[in-house]
């Protein structure tokens, strides 16, 4: 067996870490990408492994993670939904991690993780040394436990825990609903927060031309963008208020349609996917009106650039929004709350910008990606020496 610096620590080689997600888009794919650039920082070994995507966006930011990543980026095609091709996808990512000598395998998301475990399972069977770790993002935790594919999944969580050596949870939330809906984990598990960078904070200026409301975001309908649509719709009754929503997604024509439906054309603008730094000049309050999240990026990078926002109280955004202070947290599918709230932002915008700065104080003190990179690093190490021990 040979020895690997875990994180820092004064052993013969450095640790070589494969990070694994499926597609690399939204606050799984800048999660990563934040983590291996660090890792990278501080003398680790990385390589990460995702799907093909053909988003220009996401091909740039892989373009600028790529030369710190030493044991490569590797593309794969990787499905959505469950299918045969999983089983080609987890024998590249084994043959990936084996070929690398790899000593820690970070799976993330639902496929991302599947696919780690199934590949450290048959690896250790070589490199017993070898570790293992996953983060959930929401992922199969999004789902009913009690709905027939929920079942499915949950059982699918349980039987991998056996080859997870530790479990990192981006929030309180998703370790409770984890417990919740597949039981107290029987691996070691942490609670890591997202993290920003110092160049998130920074002053954002709406433009002259920016609308009064603005959605940034994977447009589905877990995002509650049709619940946006239908307050607009309300609010318009009394004055003719504007939205701009970025982003793109399987249900834009749906939320397009129900836009024209409403006879709203001529007040709300889609304009596709546009890096975030861009589109937090494009309106003066951000809604963030989901259904359900984990531990959304566009929540801390909002609060981080001073951004006025609405959002509701569902998974881990009260951790982020923890005091009253920093803003009011609105009920999921709730149009008349929207309306209400909005109305609010509105006609009182030195209350709302003073909640900004409060929230934008508050995040600056407690999420960073170096303080997420050094937790995940001593989780590693402290997993790898329990791991050694047990062998």
């Amino acid at each position: 067996m040979r020895p690997a610096i875990v994180c820092g620590s004064t052993m013969s080689r450095k640790l070589r870490v494969l990070q694994v997600l499926r597609a690399p888009v939204g606050g799984l794919f800048r999660h990563v990408c934040d983590l291996a650039s660090a890792q990278a920082a501080t003398g680790i070994d990385v390589g990460v492994i995702c799907a093909e995507s053909g988003n220009r966006l996401t091909e740039a930011k892989l373009e600028t993670l790529a030369p710190h990543l030493t044991l490569g980026l590797h593309r794969l095609p990787m499905g959505r939904e469950l299918g045969i091709s999983d089983i080609k996808a987890w024998h590249h990512v084994t043959s990936i991690a084996h070929h690398l000598d790899i000593d820690v395998v970070h799976g993330h998301g639902a496929k991302g993780g599947a696919y780690a475990r199934l590949a450290a399972r048959r690896l250790k069977r070589y490199n017993p040394e070898l570790t293992c770790f996953y983060t959930p993002h929401g992922g199969t935790l999004n789902y009913a436990p009690s709905s027939l594919v929920g079942r499915f999944y949950m059982r699918l969580e349980r039987h991998l825990e056996s080859a997870t050596n530790g479990i990192i949870f981006e929030s309180v939330y998703a370790l409770t609903r984890y417990t919740a809906a597949i039981g107290t984990p029987r691996t070691a598990a942490k609670v890591v927060p997202n993290g920003l960078l110092s160049t998130d904070f920074r002053t954002v200026i709406p433009n002259a031309d920016a609308t009064d409301f603005l959605f940034v975001g994977e447009l589905r309908h877990l995002k509650g963008v049709d619940v946006a649509l239908n307050a607009l719709h309300q609010l318009r009754r009394v004055s003719p208020f504007t939205l701009t929503i970025v982003g793109d997604g399987p249900d834009r024509a749906l939320f397009e349609a129900q836009a024209s439906t409403l006879g709203l054309d001529d007040c709300v603008t889609f304009t596709g996917a546009i890096p975030v730094k861009d589109a937090f000049q494009r309106g003066r309050v951000l809604l963030i009106p989901s259904r359900a999240e984990s531990f959304p990026y566009i929540v801390l990078e909002a609060a981080a650039a001073g951004i006025p926002m609405l959002a509701t109280r569902v998974g881990g955004i009260p951790e982020i929004v923890s005091s009253p202070e920093f803003g009011t947290l609105l009920p999921a599918g709730d149009v008349a709350a929207l309306t209400t709230a909005m109305a609010s932002a509105i006609d009182n915008p030195t209350t709302t910008w003073t909640t900004a700065r409060a929230l934008k104080t508050s995040v600056a003190r407690r999420f960073s990606v170096s303080g997420m990179t050094q937790d995940i690093c001593e989780f590693y190490g402290a997993s790898h020496t329990r791991h050694a021990r047990a062998a």
